[in-house]
């Protein structure tokens, strides 16, 4: 302690007494400092000797006893000893810390060798699969994709659709009604009625609707909520061949290059003529099977002409446009392609049915 700051008039023994006090705190502040074990009993010492009641803190308050030529000698000697425990505190600290997260990552330490954990995948479900891949080949052709509310009124629903109230082929659809006025679609066709309806230009038109629809049916074969996709073609000269051409392409598309249709002639009140298409029986090839009751067809589609009503309704001139409306069950194309046997099964969320489907392409 020979630094030159240091000295004191020995004369004045209020100086000497204090200078003594500190150095008495530094040696022995300095030894409990080395002697700590952990963070905990470091902060302690701390507090003890530099906090706010800290006996070096003391000291700095006792200097007004001693005279003005005192006051700075001391004061600077304070902070000398204030710096230098400051720094060996903040080294101890800093020895502490890396005591600490040495020990942690010895505790924490993985072993890469080891074998890794199989990650869970998840995998597109059987109806998204099949919803993507009609709209891609749509797309492909120039069609739009349009949806529509599920829960539709009446109006739509039916009455454009050349269904208006009494018609005797209401009954053929189980309705949930909500209202007298709203419904839960029971087909997508609402969808087409309300492009057409507003299509204000009334040009051309080529859309597919895809969608949710309800129905009053709960078995192996048929569920009270489906999936179903609609297409409308108006324009001028739309033909039967046209509607024909356009199935055979979907159908071999999704369910292969084979695929023959077959059309019997059906009715539905939206279209005339109207047909119901059967498909080759993908399981047999047509051979005759017990999916296909031994005839070699699956019946999967519905078609037909737009009828001239609906198109009058909905604002275009039967006599100047034609067209031709097609719709089948995305639930159905998806058994049929991925040899599902219970509908159920496509609404149950059992990850191990919907497993199969992972890299299913």
């Amino acid at each position: 302690m020979s630094d030159p700051q240091w000295t004191l008039d020995m004369n004045k023994k209020g100086g000497v007494i204090v200078k003594e006090q500190i150095e008495e705190i530094r040696v022995k502040s300095k030894e409990e400092i080395n002697n700590v074990t952990n963070l905990r009993e470091l902060d302690e010492v701390r507090v003890k000797y530099l906090g706010k009641k800290g006996e070096l803190t003391g000291v700095l308050r006792g200097m007004g006893a001693l005279s003005p030529e005192e006051r700075p000698v001391i004061g600077s000697l304070v902070n000398t000893v204030r710096d230098e425990l400051d720094n060996l505190i903040k080294q101890r600290e800093e020895e502490f810390k890396q005591e600490e997260l040495k020990e942690k990552l010895e505790k924490e330490r993985i072993d890469v060798t080891l074998p890794g954990t199989k990650v869970k995948r998840g995998s597109k479900h059987p109806l998204n699969r099949i919803i993507e891949e009609v709209e891609d080949l749509f797309v492909s052709m120039g069609y739009d994709v349009v949806e529509g509310p599920e829960l539709e009124t009446d109006e739509y629903c039916f009455e454009r659709l050349n269904l208006p109230k009494g018609h005797p082929a209401r009954d053929m659809q189980d309705t949930f009604y909500i209202t007298d006025e709203y419904l839960l679609r029971t087909q997508t066709s609402a969808v087409q009625a309300r492009v057409m309806l507003q299509n204000e230009e009334k040009t051309p038109i080529r859309v597919i609707c895809p969608g949710k629809v309800y129905r009053r049916d709960d078995d192996a074969t048929h569920s009270h909520q489906f999936a179903q996709v609609e297409g409308l073609v108006i324009d001028k000269n739309i033909s039967l061949a046209d509607l024909k051409g356009t199935l055979e392409i979907f159908m071999r598309k999704m369910l292969g290059e084979n695929t023959n249709l077959r059309f019997r002639p059906s009715y539905f009140p939206f279209t005339e003529p109207s047909y119901e298409v059967d498909v080759t029986c993908f399981k047999c090839a047509g051979k005759g099977c017990n999916l296909c009751k031994h005839t070699g067809w699956i019946e999967l589609l519905g078609s037909g002409m737009v009828h001239p009503n609906v198109l009058k309704m909905n604002g275009y001139d039967p006599e100047v446009y034609s067209g031709f409306a097609f719709g089948t069950g995305l639930d159905r194309l998806a058994m049929f392609k991925y040899g599902i046997t219970d509908i159920r099964l496509l609404y149950t969320n059992d990850v191990r049915f919907l497993n199969q489907f992972d890299r299913k392409d």
